[in-house]
């Protein structure tokens, strides 16, 4: 299959994934959902992971979250979280029916995720939350990054869309391509307000936009 593929699984395509693994469950649901794109299941599964080896418990807040599966798919992962709140100025319609195909399929995941529309700004975080964002275009993620440094929170970011008119290259782009640079500035920025930050990618075949920024407070 080809994973950066942006059509939307469906019935079709349960034969792909008829292993007894996590992820071949969670795609199975999202086959029978029939609304997300192959593309973000991928997304979501390869982030989630690496967001899990480095970061346990706490209330997962998925900002800019679309339909929400990286929340879900982290408390799969972690059921010592207790809930996820997933925040869009723009919910999916269809965010509500992958919700309902997930917590069918896992019974222990109902009532523990909520969605909220509105703006990352009007969400409050603590410095117990687990902030993550996959995909936040341009400035969001800057905001995303902000706003979990403001709280003192946890955060992994797969940042895209960087914008090179406005972004912060920090002086590096005669060194290294804009959107680098701006991730780069990001980990600088990061490391003044006392953050330790690890820095991986996700595979390229999934997304070329693949750089996954985590961090914590030191």
């Amino acid at each position: 299959m080809i994973r950066s593929s942006r059509n939307r699984l469906n019935h079709r395509h349960l034969a792909h994934f008829n292993g007894d693994s996590l992820f071949d469950h969670i795609a199975r649901a999202v086959c029978h959902a029939g609304c997300l794109p192959r593309k973000e299941l991928y997304e979501a599964w390869e982030v989630a992971r690496r967001v899990r080896r480095r970061f346990r418990g706490g209330r997962v807040v998925d900002l800019a979250c679309g339909h929400g599966l990286l929340a879900y798919t982290l408390l799969l992962l972690d059921n010592s979280s207790p809930q996820a709140l997933g925040v869009d100025l723009n919910l999916p319609e269809s965010a509500v029916t992958l919700a309902d195909t997930l917590e069918a399929a896992w019974p222990r995941l109902r009532d523990r995720v909520r969605f909220e529309q509105c703006s990352i700004e009007q969400i409050a975080l603590t410095p117990e939350d687990l902030v993550v964002s996959v995909h936040a275009c341009g400035g969001l993620t800057d905001l995303v990054l902000d706003k979990a440094m403001d709280a003192g929170a946890r955060v992994a970011v797969l940042p895209c869309c960087h914008n090179l008119d406005d972004g912060d290259m920090g002086d590096l782009q005669g060194w290294m391509d804009g959107p680098l640079a701006v991730d780069a500035t990001r980990v600088a920025r990061l490391r003044l307000r006392g953050y330790k930050v690890i820095t991986q990618t996700i595979p390229h075949d999934i997304t070329p936009k693949n750089r996954l920024l985590l961090a914590e407070p030191a």
